[in-house]
């Protein structure tokens, strides 16, 4: 009877979802900021805030 040996390599799979995790979260903060200093620009220019523009 042969014998056979089985070789496996180990699938990197961490790498891949830490990559995809940290796109995620810099996609977010991004995404946080600009509504942020939107929603700041839109209520100045609601109430008509004068003097805080350069």
């Amino acid at each position: 009877m042969p014998k056979v040996a089985r070789i496996s390599t180990p699938i990197p799979v961490s790498s891949t979802s830490e990559h995809e995790n940290s796109d995620s979260a810099q996609f977010v903060t991004v995404a946080l900021f600009s509504g942020i200093g939107l929603l700041i620009s839109l209520v100045a220019v609601i109430f008509g805030i004068q003097g805080v523009w350069l």
